[in-house]
């Protein structure tokens, strides 16, 4: 999460809006699920993992090379009064080049979007503490031109807290987001046409974690659902916890998982977590010790189970550095981590039974790689540096090494980067 106009060149500090709420009543009494997790040490990098030889095959065969051209999504720090537009489409080609296409204003801090699965209709989560008058965040709709990628606001909606990430139901009937500030995980409900309802939950997290400037309370970072969209998760940085819940359709509601929280190592700051495509594993990446934990997944119950957790810095490096985007290559076989501070990406090699081993870091050709994405065919990879106010594009190749392509984009202070559909 960004917390003021200038940009961190160490861990961000809470914002003012941050303990809202983190003293609200709980949905539910909480109890650990896992404590393995937190008595396991951090693997030391680079050939400390069991050999990766025989990855686990993907729960369908990986796409084909995506030749483009097609739609590319950019939102950051940026679009509030005076500044430049926060959000920005992009025409990418078979190579990774981005060309400009639409900067759109008006929109301030869009720092987390999401595309509809089954609409032209693109969300952006706004990171900021006053909407419309009012305190909470919010979400803004846009209807997609298929033939351009270009955007026209069709909606929005407050939330509470300060947003920081949100994901979409597998029919996109339901935007589910995250607050940093304040705490708490909210509902949106979709309406037939795409634009975000009022909000029909609201779930508040409780909890700390040991560092007091990071982990005073609750600060809820990223929610994701299940490859079978059968559970939702919601990583919480500052109780070192990821939530889980089943999200009940017809009533718009968050439901409590029989084990509603998945205990990581005290102190490590969960932020991000993504699944292997056959829904047998799933890794969360933590923040605060640069670390990846990876877990077995359990489909029928939503529970985890601890495998080992390794660092994602090469030997030796002794500077400050923190992870953010953490991502599956679609053939299962590779998993990527960003470093911001060592300005790299990690790739680690996938072995059969979902543990890690770091083959190498590359650097990312910018400052503060804050967000990371995998073009759908998986072989192009865009690194939204936060510090440098560009995107670079990287080619993926047949073992998942890193290659520089050369193409780079500006954008102020990017956050994330998302990819739209295919382009005539």
């Amino acid at each position: 999460m960004n917390t003021s106009a200038q940009r961190p060149s160490q861990p961000e500090p809470p914002s003012p809006g941050d303990q809202a709420g983190a003293e609200g009543p709980t949905r539910r009494q909480m109890l650990p699920v896992f404590g393995a997790a937190a008595l396991a040490g951090v693997v030391p990098a680079l050939g400390s993992a069991a050999p990766a030889s025989a990855a686990p095959a993907a729960a369908t065969p990986a796409a084909a090379a995506d030749r483009g051209p097609r739609a590319v999504y950019v939102g950051g720090y940026a679009g509030g009064p005076g500044a430049p537009a926060g959000l920005a489409v992009f025409r990418m080609d078979g190579g990774g080049r981005l060309t400009p296409v639409q900067k759109v204003p008006g929109v301030p801090n869009p720092s987390w979007l999401a595309v509809h699965p089954r609409l032209p209709v693109l969300y952006a989560v706004c990171e900021v503490s006053t909407w419309n008058g009012q305190q909470g965040g919010g979400v803004v709709s846009y209807a997609v031109d298929t033939a351009t990628g270009e955007l026209t606001r069709t909606g929005d909606q407050p939330v509470p807290g300060v947003p920081a990430h949100g994901a979409l139901d597998e029919r996109g009937e339901h935007l589910v987001v995250a607050n940093y500030g304040g705490g708490t995980f909210a509902v949106v409900p979709l309406r037939a046409d795409g634009t975000p309802a009022p909000v029909s939950d609201t779930v508040t997290a409780t909890g700390t974690g040991p560092d007091p400037q990071r982990q005073a309370g609750p600060h809820p970072h990223q929610v994701v659902f299940d490859p079978a969209y059968g559970y939702v998760f919601g990583a919480d940085l500052g109780t070192d916890r990821v939530w889980a819940w089943q999200l009940d359709g017809g009533a718009g509601k968050l439901t409590p998982n029989p084990l509603p929280f998945l205990q990581v190592a005290s102190g490590s700051g969960a932020r991000h977590l993504a699944f292997h495509p056959t829904g047998r594993f799933v890794y969360v990446v933590n923040e605060l010790t640069s670390s990846v934990t990876a877990f077995s997944y359990d489909a029928g119950r939503g529970t985890f189970r601890w495998l080992q957790t390794v660092s994602t810095l090469p030997r030796g490096f002794t500077g400050e550095s923190y992870c953010a985007e953490v991502a599956v290559r679609p053939d299962g076989g590779t998993l990527y981590v960003s470093n911001r501070g060592h300005d790299s990406i990690a790739r680690f090699a996938v072995a059969a039974d979902g543990r890690l081993d770091l083959c190498d870091t590359t650097p990312t050709g910018g400052a503060w790689p804050r967000h990371f994405a995998l073009a759908p065919g998986g072989d192009v990879l865009l690194v939204a540096n936060q510090n440098s106010d560009d995107v670079v594009a990287f080619r993926v190749g047949r073992s998942g090494a890193l290659r520089r392509t050369g193409a780079s984009a500006a954008a102020p202070s990017p956050a994330c980067v998302a990819f739209g559909g295919v382009l005539p």
